[in-house]
């Protein structure tokens, strides 16, 4: 008897305005319009994903005092986009991006608790925090969180919230809740019955050691990037062996990169079309403005197409605002210039292969059956796809791929359940005792 192929499960993300899209392209729209998030979402209903997924932004950046790009931040709030969604779509799970650090419990969970509702059970929350003060600013609190303790409030965050979805019982009967912690003190009765899906879906998306080891015992879903196969294989099997020590199974927690893709008729044209869109994304400005995210210096003195700057970056420049930046400024620009030097690359072009965000590059075919294979090497369990244009990025992946990976058997052909929870194969978590 021949087992059944390891499923693929499907997410859409909603592009934001930087230069991951393509916003010069004829076939982009606003990011503002609901038309523009209603098209993204019934196409990803239409092709049988398991969620649409909104990033949030909570103050515009800034680059060298002036805003630079609007980024997730310049259009509106999630939950409210979300609750517009539920009325447009009947299966497809909704999950918003709401952080932990400006946020409460109560109201939190009952913003959740009213979505998992109004959409028969497929709210999802995408968990993030915060320690940055100039973020912090826009709050009452201002940036008062050290950065060590953004994940103890985060998982403290997420129990306190979890008792208050569990303090209904299945019969409608409200019960009296208390949390006291390092964080949180708070007590009375929670204002919505129990929600179809009881707890909202708990996404997380995270990295670092302390990312993983919090996704491996709070989250459903974590949601992380891979350059490679080995490395989705490495990153997989340290996230799943963290588990058992938290009583969980491996199927319990879904690990799924975001991705994106470029579709042709040959592979030719797929590698020509995904060339353009790289050079369309880092324009001659993009390219010096991404090199001084790095650097943390003025280097709006330096030609596009000239060689890297021989200077050293400054770790504890303040010229990005409100960005978060990823691993340490001195690496990043010792390998870069390696890049550079090994293939005569010039800054633009340094920056055009060094952040190339093409993941799957091909025919429909060869798209289908790679992603087929990586997942089946458990280098992940799906995949969160983050098309370059809004809001018509995912119509061919819809129309040309998700046939192939039913013909292969590895994606489904009908919904399963009504809700987020039974399009993972997650279970859904018992009342409180």
């Amino acid at each position: 008897m021949t087992s059944q192929p390891k499923q693929i499960h499907l997410a859409a993300h909603f592009p934001g305005v930087n230069n991951t899209t393509v916003w010069t392209d004829p076939r982009s729209r606003s990011q503002i319009d609901f038309s523009s998030f209603e098209h993204l979402a019934r196409t990803a209903e239409r092709g049988l994903f398991d969620f649409f997924f909104l990033a949030e932004g909570l103050r515009l950046r800034e680059h060298n005092g002036r805003i630079h790009d609007l980024d997730v931040v310049g259009r509106p709030e999630s939950i409210t986009v979300l609750n517009a969604l539920a009325a447009v779509t009947e299966r497809l799970g909704l999950a918003a991006t709401v952080n932990a650090t400006f946020n409460e419990p109560y109201e939190l969970a009952r913003r959740f608790a009213s979505l998992d509702h109004l959409s028969g059970g497929r709210a999802a929350w995408n968990v993030v925090t915060s320690s940055d003060a100039f973020t912090g600013e826009n709050f009452r609190r201002g940036g008062f969180l050290d950065r060590a303790d953004r994940y103890t409030r985060a998982a403290e965050f997420i129990a306190a919230a979890r008792e208050l979805w569990d303090s209904w019982t299945p019969d409608g009967t409200p019960r009296p809740f208390a949390h006291s912690g390092r964080h949180f003190t708070i007590e009375g009765e929670f204002g919505v019955p129990r929600s179809p899906q009881g707890h909202p879906v708990v996404i997380q998306a995270g990295d670092s050691d302390e990312g993983r080891e919090f996704a491996a015992s709070t989250a459903d879903i974590i949601f992380t990037r891979h350059g490679s196969r080995e490395a989705g294989r490495a990153f997989y099997a340290d996230v799943k062996r963290r588990l058992a020590r938290y009583g969980r199974a491996p199927g319990e927690l879904k690990i799924m990169p975001g991705v994106t893709l470029v579709l042709g008729d040959t592979p030719a044209d797929a590698r020509e079309k995904a060339a353009e869109i790289r050079r369309q994304q880092v324009s001659p400005q993009t390219a010096i403005l991404t090199l001084e995210q790095i650097w943390g210096v003025d280097l709006s003195g330096y030609d596009p197409d000239g060689p890297l700057p021989d200077i050293d970056p400054d770790p504890e420049s303040q010229l990005v605002q409100g960005r978060v930046r990823h691993g340490d400024p001195l690496a990043v620009a010792a390998k870069w210039r390696a890049l550079s030097e090994e293939k005569g690359l010039s800054i633009r072009q340094t920056v055009i292969e060094a952040t190339g965000r093409q993941s799957f590059i091909g025919t429909p075919e060869a798209v289908a059956a790679e992603m087929a294979e990586f997942v089946a090497a458990d280098a992940a369990d799906g995949f969160i796809l983050v098309p370059h244009l809004t809001p018509g990025g995912l119509d061919d992946f819809v129309d040309r791929v998700v046939p192939l990976l039913q013909e292969r058997g590895v994606f489904r052909t009908a919904y399963s359940g009504p809700t987020l929870r039974d399009h993972l194969g997650l279970p859904h978590p018992g009342e409180r005792g």
